[in-house]
């Protein structure tokens, strides 16, 4: 099971980390303060999950989005920076939350089974497009 974080957080978190609804969108929001690509770095913490990816995301309109296909990805960032996911692949998923702040990002993940758990770290890029 070394490498269940792999296929489940390859979008996220990621590193970061919401179900979709949990901020309500407005017109105000569609051009978020933090849109653009980030670099995830998931640390695990607990359980027998890789011990640290990277991961490359894509947030837009304050949506967090997959750079790949392979998985599924719903999360959102509100105007305040909070962050929250989940990420589903093979019929497994991990969420996470935390927050922004800047082109930084901090937080925590855990996997739907509770298997595993750890942190992450994020950093905007600064070719962002």
């Amino acid at each position: 099971m070394s490498h269940f974080l792999r296929p489940i957080f390859g979008a996220a978190f990621a590193a970061a980390l919401l179900m979709a609804g949990f901020y309500a969108s407005s017109d105000a929001d569609a051009a978020g303060a933090y849109d653009g690509n980030w670099s995830v770095v998931i640390n695990t913490l607990r359980g027998d999950c890789d011990r640290s990816l990277r991961y490359s995301v894509r947030i837009v309109n304050n949506q967090v989005l997959a750079t790949e296909q392979n998985y599924r990805v719903a999360g959102r960032v509100s105007p305040g920076g909070e962050i929250r996911v989940v990420v589903a692949e093979a019929g497994r998923s991990a969420s996470g939350f935390g927050r922004l702040v800047g082109n930084n990002g901090r937080g925590q993940w855990r996997t739907s089974t509770g298997q595993c758990a750890g942190s992450w770290t994020a950093v905007r890029r600064a070719n962002n497009w």
